[in-house]
């Protein structure tokens, strides 16, 4: 792949560096702390409901429960090594630690737009094909997209997995906030290029021409054309029942979109902005998710509020 340097050393452990020239280090993994907990909170709450409930056993409300384990492992991955690093001052992580949390960080990811997809497409059917959806997307087949999901995820990241671990490490010094692909790499005795070059292209291939962006964006074309031809009372309904979806994909893609269209018209971004940028793509989205589902869902608020009505009254 790339041409790799003979003095490479045997690297045990990676001292991350990337706040060390920030000023409110404590302030900022306060930050990262509330919203990490806030996580948990929500997606746990949202997947025990869904799990104990059996008239949520549906495949949108399947596809939430994924998307809240999917978002608990992406936001692990990366926030206990700042809150680590910020907070604890435990700047040093093992090799292998670092790798791990780089994978699992890489499969959320993935699987966070994989799940996305799946839910566009649900809603779709939900709402051009109502009479035939509980046929055509039944619970068996959600599950069996998820699997499918979880499949291509691990299948397609061995490869950068791969790389990471092969490359030789010049110096145990990482200068990002903590570790994913491009920190790992950048951190090795290689000409960085070659291995950014396959996975950019599978990336950019299953995000645009394999479906990803390209099928929720036509999911939400056959919506609205579906929509245009309720009444204004129907349309105001079928409009609710995606809001949530919409806000979730707009966290989602808001930063990468940002980082690609300033890449695109010549902005260079120094390594301060690149790590503020990483940060917000890896707290924000899996903190709104499970929020504006248990908010903007009937069914989960309901039981929510439910839940803790109850719990006052036994208290009382």
């Amino acid at each position: 792949m790339g041409t790799k340097n003979d003095t490479g050393v045997q690297v045990s452990e990676f001292i991350i560096t990337g706040f060390d020239h920030l000023s409110h280090q404590k302030l900022l993994g306060s930050l990262i702390l509330i919203a990490y907990v806030l996580i948990l909170f929500f997606c746990s709450t949202n997947f025990s409901i869904i799990v104990t409930d059996r008239r949520l056993h549906s495949p949108m409300y399947v596809l939430i429960c994924n998307l809240a384990i999917v978002d608990i492992m992406f936001s692990t991955s990366s926030c206990i090594t700042m809150i680590a690093v910020l907070l604890a001052e435990m700047k040093s992580i093992s090799f292998y630690s670092c790798f791990t949390g780089m994978y699992f960080y890489h499969l959320g990811d993935f699987s966070s737009i994989l799940t996305l997809t799946w839910m566009a497409v649900d809603r779709m059917l939900a709402i051009s094909l109502p009479l035939r959806y509980n046929s055509i997307f039944t619970n068996r087949r959600c599950i069996m997209s998820i699997m499918a999901t979880w499949i291509i995820g691990m299948i397609a990241l061995s490869t950068t997995a791969e790389a990471a671990h092969s490359i030789p490490y010049c110096q145990p010094i990482m200068k990002y906030v903590f570790c994913d692909y491009a920190a790992m790499i950048r951190a090795g005795c290689v000409n960085p290029g070659p291995y950014f070059s396959i996975p950019s292209l599978v990336g950019w291939w299953l995000w645009l021409l394999g479906g990803h962006f390209t099928l929720i964006f036509l999911t939400y074309v056959v919506i609205v054309w579906t929509v245009l031809r309720l009444s204004d009372k129907g349309s105001k309904k079928m409009f609710s029942t995606c809001i949530s979806h919409i806000i979730v994909v707009s966290v989602y893609y808001a930063p990468k979109l940002v980082s690609v269209l300033l890449t695109r018209v010549g902005v260079t971004l120094n390594l301060t902005e690149r790590n503020a940028l990483l940060i917000v793509a890896s707290t924000l989205p899996p903190l709104i998710n499970p929020i504006i589902y248990c908010l903007t869902t009937k069914e989960l608020r309901t039981r929510l509020i439910n839940l803790f009505t109850k719990n006052r009254v036994e208290i009382k």
